[in-house]
C-alpha cells in the first residue's frame, strides 16, 4: 500500500477466536495493520470511544479510513474484496462457493459447541455447566470428523494455499485443544488428546497453520509462547 492509502486498524482481545481469525487473514494476505490489543479487565470494551466503534462492545472491530466494520466473517470478506491480490476465498465462483460453505458450516455447527465447552472451562464454571459441556462434546466431534474428511489429503481446506476456511476454523480448533489441557477439563471425557491420534489430518494441518508466515504475531499474548517457540525450547532442553 502507498502512503496515501488509509491504514488498517484492528481492535482485538487475546484468545478471542473471532478476532484471531481476522489476524490470521491479515497475515495470510500480507497486509500491514495497526494493532489495538484491548483488555477486558481494564474495561476497554465498555469505554465510550470503543462503543462508538462497536456498540455491541465485542471484538474484532476493523477500521479502514472512514469504514468501521465489526463481525469477523464480514471483516474477512471485506479484506478479500478490498485487497484481492492474495485471495482467501478463491479465484473462481466454484472455489468461492466451496470456501463459503466450509466457513458457513464452521459458523453454524462448530463454533457454538466449541464455545459452550471452552468458556466454562476457561472461566472456572465447568462444574455448574457440566451438563451443557457434556451435551456439546459429541457435537464438536461430529464437526471435527467432517473437517477431517473434508480436508482429505490436501494441505489446506483451500487445497493449494491457506485460505478463508483455514483461518476461520483454526482458532476454534486450537481453543478447544487448549481447553482440553486445562485442569477443569479432567472430569470430562473430551476425547481430544492426543489430537494427532484421533484426527491426524487436522493435526498436520494445524502444524502447517502454525508454520505459516506471521503466525507468531497472531498468537494470544496471554497464552505464553507460540507452539513453534515451545517446540524449539523443548528441543533445546532435550539436548
Amino acid at each position: 500500500m502507498n502512503t496515501s492509502t488509509p491504514q488498517l486498524e484492528l481492535y482485538w482481545l487475546g484468545g478471542s477466536p473471532h478476532a484471531w481469525r481476522v489476524m490470521l487473514a491479515l497475515e495470510a494476505k500480507r497486509l500491514p495493520y495497526v494493532s489495538h490489543l484491548l483488555e477486558v479487565s481494564r474495561g476497554d470494551l465498555k469505554t465510550e470511544d470503543y462503543l462508538r466503534l462497536n456498540p455491541r462492545g465485542k471484538v474484532p472491530t476493523l477500521r479502514h479510513g472512514n469504514l468501521v466494520l465489526a463481525e469477523s466473517l464480514a471483516i474477512m470478506e471485506y479484506l478479500d474484496e478490498a485487497f484481492p491480490a492474495v485471495p482467501l476465498y478463491g479465484r473462481t465462483a466454484h472455489e468461492r462457493a466451496h470456501t463459503r460453505r466450509l466457513v458457513s458450516e464452521g459458523f453454524s455447527y462448530f463454533a457454538d459447541p466449541v464455545l459452550r465447552i471452552i468458556a466454562p472451562i476457561y472461566f472456572g464454571k465447568a462444574a455448574e455447566r457440566a451438563a451443557d459441556i457434556r451435551e456439546s462434546i459429541p457435537k464438536a466431534h461430529a464437526e471435527l470428523e467432517r473437517q477431517e474428511a473434508a480436508l482429505g489429503n490436501a494441505a489446506w481446506f483451500g487445497k493449494d494455499a491457506i485460505g478463508a476456511a483455514d483461518v476461520a476454523l483454526y482458532p476454534f480448533v486450537k481453543s478447544l485443544l487448549r481447553a482440553a489441557g486445562k485442569e477443569g477439563a479432567a472430569e470430562f471425557e473430551l476425547g481430544l488428546l492426543p489430537f494427532e491420534s484421533r484426527y491426524p489430518r487436522l493435526a498436520a494441518w494445524m502444524d502447517r497453520v502454525e508454520s505459516s508466515p506471521g503466525y507468531e504475531r497472531t498468537y494470544p499474548p496471554n497464552w505464553g509462547a507460540p507452539p513453534k517457540v515451545q517446540r524449539r525450547e523443548e528441543a533445546a532442553q532435550a539436548v
